[in-house]
């Protein structure tokens, strides 16, 4: 199905007041926690088709998003691509690069959840047909708003660290039995294990954060009974400017470290605890709801800053968190489809963490440093 005609897609071309209509492929993990509440929560966007076989999954569908319509499969959902205004792709990581292809081949913008692609090759080819359709696509890269993140790119912003030598960043966690499912599964097609799941976030945040790298040195172990795919990985990315990048992603750390641990020449800043809104998500609260602001820590989670000093003993100065702001990325995608801006997250920055993700299973693969120069 080849629709290069947008002529009927009247809301993504500014009709005033008409909402941008949104097909949802997917009501998983990220579909139904993330996904479907931010794009309820943006005023642009309505949701307005989720796709899933499933009936329980389709009953809480249209018991959490009264509005929106079910439909069984994506060729349901592409044949009434003339009514939409974009796709977001949230299904198992072996659909991405088809089913977003199939989007722009409708004439549809996308949204991809991470990883965009297997490879950075695959990820490119996705974004030169993007740009042939004049089409929008954006992998979904919520963690640039967390609030921590926020945090630290104002730190870095203001030179309160002086010249960055060493970025720590964790994403740990202590589930000593695997739960299975394709996240957890040893097929290469289905992209399962820590370093394309959550790895996907790190070096994401490294890259935006410190530009590109140089090398990349990584170790992948399956440390759990009956695990198929990595559970506990180290990342350490060299980055063009010198700056060392040092990531952590793991299922079974008994004890976890700082999220956070980044030392520079004049200070450093440690912070603990993972970022509130995933949590409030997942318990069913949605942007604007409660007394509290969206995304904000309490003050005893706040990191610290200083030089000499452990912040585990109350050392260093505390860092009020910026709130975290999930909501800004669909409020810029919106944006961008209204006025064909550029989107929050480029197809091409998800290559870039693609080549460092590629870099890294090679490394941990052959025990040896892998250059990208």
């Amino acid at each position: 199905m080849d629709r290069t005609d947008h002529t009927d897609r009247t809301a993504a071309e500014g009709t005033p007041g008409a909402p941008l209509r949104v097909g949802l492929i997917g009501y998983g993990v990220a579909g139904s926690f993330f996904h479907a509440p931010l794009i309820a929560a943006t005023e642009d966007l309505v949701l307005d088709t989720v796709v899933t076989a499933n009936p329980e999954r389709q009953r809480q569908v249209l018991a959490e998003h009264p509005g929106a319509r079910t439909a069984e499969d994506a060729e349901a959902l592409f044949a009434r691509a003339g009514e939409l205004d974009l796709v977001v792709v949230a299904s198992p990581n072996r659909t991405h690069v088809p089913l977003a292809r199939q989007a722009l081949e409708c004439g549809l913008p996308v949204v991809v959840d991470k990883p965009l692609a297997a490879t950075a090759a695959e990820a490119e080819q996705l974004a030169v047909l993007a740009d042939a359709r004049g089409l929008l696509l954006s992998p979904f890269q919520n963690r640039r708003w967390d609030a921590d993140f926020l945090t630290l790119r104002s730190l870095l912003a203001e030179g309160t660290l002086g010249r960055v030598q060493r970025f720590e960043s964790r994403f740990e966690r202590w589930r000593p039995h695997p739960k299975g499912g394709w996240r957890e599964s040893g097929d290469p097609a289905e992209l399962g294990g820590l370093l394309y799941d959550l790895g996907s976030h790190l070096v994401d945040q490294a890259l935006t954060l410190f530009g590109p790298v140089s090398s990349v040195y990584a170790e992948a172990d399956m440390r759990r009974p009956g695990a198929e795919a990595d559970d506990d990985t180290f990342v350490a990315l060299t980055h063009a400017n010198g700056v060392r990048s040092h990531l952590w992603m793991s299922a079974t750390t008994a004890q976890l470290g700082p999220r956070f641990r980044v030392l520079g020449s004049d200070a450093g800043y440690v912070k603990y605890g993972l970022d509130p809104q995933e949590a409030a998500l997942r318990e069913g609260l949605r942007p604007g709801d409660g007394p509290h602001a969206w995304g904000t820590e309490p003050r005893s989670s706040w990191g610290r800053l200083g030089a000499g000093e452990s912040p585990l003993t109350g050392g260093g100065e505390p860092v009020p968190t910026l709130p975290g702001d999930y909501p800004a990325y669909y409020s810029a995608i919106a944006r961008a489809l209204r006025t064909d801006g550029r989107p929050p997250v480029t197809a091409l920055e998800a290559a870039a963490a693609l080549r460092v993700l590629e870099a890294a299973r090679m490394s941990a693969a052959e025990g040896r440093a892998v250059s990208l120069d």
